[in-house]
């Protein structure tokens, strides 16, 4: 039997069962428990917007989207999205997952911080992000209904979430730098590492080779 909450069925599948113990593995509670909520809150935001994704594949990139937060998954010549959609492609090819359904999966985890863009794709694309979205920005939070919201909470808490998801941001990219350009993950070295100024794109132009 499948598990639900707030009306929405966790896939019972082999490859989200695996999914499931890979991200126990290596995330800590906090990243856990919110890559959960990203798969619930992405639902029931795609229910409110008459989107509806193969369950299964979104339930993939909400749990492996913040992978390249964690130490075994983080690089240090990318963006941490790309850590987590480059192994959520080799987690589904290896179980044969057809190559579509793979890019989505990969689409989804790795625009999931690009705004805007997402929600002209697949649902299955759209409601990771809408699922970071809900939890992390509290964007169309208002929408949802409050017993649905405090079921999600119940199942996955979200203790001081603010202050540590911020703290896991800052960890999870302070050592790559340069790969925050044109990101919203700049703004977080900006407030919370010394010394840090975000490339700035106008001095690119500026100071490239071109002679004007």
């Amino acid at each position: 039997m499948s598990e639900t909450i707030a009306g929405v069925a966790i896939p019972d599948s082999a490859i989200a069962a695996d999914a499931t113990e890979l991200v126990r593995e290596v995330a800590p509670p906090l990243l856990y428990d919110h890559s959960r909520r990203v798969y619930l809150f992405g639902t029931l935001q795609g229910r409110r917007l008459g989107l509806a994704a193969d369950p299964e594949l979104l339930y993939v990139g909400a749990m492996f989207h913040d992978l390249g937060l964690t130490e075994t998954y983080r690089r240090a010549d990318q963006r941490f999205e790309l850590d987590g959609a480059d192994e959520a492609r080799r987690f589904l090819t290896s179980r044969g997952v057809p190559e579509e359904s793979v890019r989505k999966v990969w689409e989804g985890i790795a625009l999931h911080t690009t705004p805007e863009v997402p929600y002209r794709l697949e649902p299955e694309v759209a409601l990771v992000t809408a699922g970071v979205e809900t939890d992390v920005l509290g964007i169309a939070y208002g929408e949802l209904d409050p017993a649905d919201v405090a079921a999600v909470v119940a199942a996955h808490p979200r203790p001081d979430f603010k202050r540590r998801i911020l703290a896991a941001f800052t960890e999870g990219f302070e050592h790559r730098p340069d790969t925050t350009f044109g990101t919203v993950n700049a703004d977080v070295l900006e407030h919370f590492v010394p010394g840090f100024r975000h490339i700035d794109f106008v001095e690119v132009i500026q100071n490239s080779p071109w002679p004007e």
